[in-house]
């Protein structure tokens, strides 16, 4: 090793290293910088005594504030239940027909009851609640509704479900088969009658007057259905079960009847309010109040020979 010497041209002291002719210098670190270190190591002193710092074998140390960031999230957690409690409990005494005059509260149950929708719905109506022509279950989004659309016809259905038999207050609805009960040209003549209801198909005197002898007392004389029974709406161009010739053909002879389950059974009040709230934000629902009718009792299948009015 080199003796350390002074760097003329720099008058600082040399540490004594020397490679291949060049060598360092032993310039002293500058001062801010050094006082600056040092308070990291009071701070980190402060920081041990303060906080949980020190590991030991079953948890670290307590620290004199008594700080932890699990402590820190059981406070969190439990004001956001306070929060959602307070939510729930307003939620409780609102009518649901009066929730709308709060506009807060009814953001806070469109979106409780988004998170439910999530939980218990998208199996039959899809994430995007569009639900499914192939197996019945019904679109969401749109205006078309069986038994009405405003928050408390919504309500009741969710919480008592669809054609349920062993609840007493399940929406029943029901159509019977005409299977054998028309000729193949009268099923045509009543499909492009139905279709013209809705603008897509031509109207003919065939079967306008099957449709009035066998389904305008359900559906309504001009295909306008009725809430009251849950016959479906035919004047539009929103389908259940699909809105082709042949869809409207297999109905007639063997109709699907869906069903849902009573989700009061299942759910409590408030969760059930805002599903309802949620499923009335999605684009059709309605302000005006449907009754509420009671549970009719299935038709019989009809005579061959005697037109049966139909839902």
């Amino acid at each position: 090793m080199a003796e350390k010497r002074i760097d003329e041209p720099t008058g600082t002291e040399t540490v004594g290293h020397e490679w291949d002719g060049i060598e360092e210098l032993d310039t002293p670190m500058p001062r801010w910088w050094v006082y600056t270190f040092y308070a990291t190591i009071v701070w980190a002193i402060g920081f041990v005594i303060a906080y949980p710092a020190i590991p030991g074998l079953k948890q670290a140390s307590e620290g004199m504030l008594g700080w932890s960031s699990r402590g820190q999230l059981a406070e969190e957690m439990s004001a956001a239940d306070r929060a959602r409690l307070s939510v729930r409990e307003a939620l409780a005494v609102m009518p649901i027909e009066r929730l709308p005059a709060d506009p807060g509260l009814m953001a806070q149950a469109v979106a409780g009851g988004a998170a439910a929708f999530k939980v218990n719905c998208v199996q039959c109506h899809g994430s995007g609640a569009a639900g499914s022509q192939t197996l019945g279950y019904a679109n969401l989004n749109d205006d078309d509704w069986l038994w009405g659309g405003d928050l408390q016809s919504i309500e009741y259905t969710i919480t008592n479900g669809v054609r349920q038999a062993d609840h007493p207050g399940s929406r029943t609805g029901a159509m019977p088969s005409f299977a054998g009960a028309f000729s193949g040209k009268q099923l045509d003549d009543l499909a492009s009658y139905v279709l013209s209801l809705s603008g897509k198909g031509e109207a003919n005197a065939s079967g306008a007057q099957i449709f009035s002898e066998n389904c305008a007392l359900c559906h309504g004389p001009t295909g306008e259905g009725s809430r009251a029974l849950g016959a479906p709406r035919l004047n539009d161009a929103i389908w259940l079960r699909g809105g082709t010739r042949e869809d409207i053909i297999a109905q007639v002879t063997n109709p699907k009847l869906g069903a849902m389950p009573a989700w009061g059974e299942r759910l409590d009040a408030v969760t059930i309010k805002m599903l309802a709230a949620y499923v009335h934000s999605l684009g059709g629902g309605e302000d005006t109040p449907t009754p509420v009718a009671p549970a009719a009792a299935e038709p019989a299948a009809p005579d061959p020979d005697t037109p049966t009015p139909a839902e």
